[in-house]
């Protein structure tokens, strides 16, 4: 595979779903509130207080972007990609890679249980999503 073979849309394509599936998980009539609290938050205290929201949006869509290319470079060592297989190694690589590595962290940090489960479910569906979408794309 080589960079040439990357169907490049459909790269963006699955950072924008990420983005957008982020937006509405965390969104505050779903997990947000949630997740706020067991992050040991009030609701008076503003998300990212403090830091430029531009900064914290665009570094969002560039990690989105990188987690999209690499889905796309895992996708093409697939046999005959299809939606299926797509979502299928997206789920692999999300419980796998991302789950099994953040745990530690937020429970080193101590974070717990539920912010992980918040957090990681919304990697493991974006995971699953972008694989769709690539393995859809070929």
């Amino acid at each position: 595979m080589t960079l040439a073979h990357i169907h490049w849309a459909a790269v963006v394509i699955s950072a924008l779903f990420g983005i957008a599936s982020g937006a509405i998980w965390f969104g505050p009539k779903t997990f947000y509130p949630i997740w706020w609290k067991e992050m040991g938050h009030t609701e008076s205290e503003a998300p990212g207080a403090g830091m430029n929201m531009g900064i914290v949006f665009g570094s969002t869509f560039v990690a989105q972007f990188v987690q999209a290319f690499a889905m796309a470079l895992i996708i093409s060592g697939i046999s005959n990609p299809n939606l299926g297989k797509g979502a299928i190694t997206g789920m692999v690589v999300g419980i796998g890679i991302a789950a099994a590595s953040s745990l530690g962290h937020r429970l080193f940090g101590g974070m717990g249980f539920k912010v992980w489960a918040i957090e990681v479910s919304n990697d493991v569906l974006n995971l699953m999503i972008m694989g769709a979408i690539l393995g859809a794309w070929n």
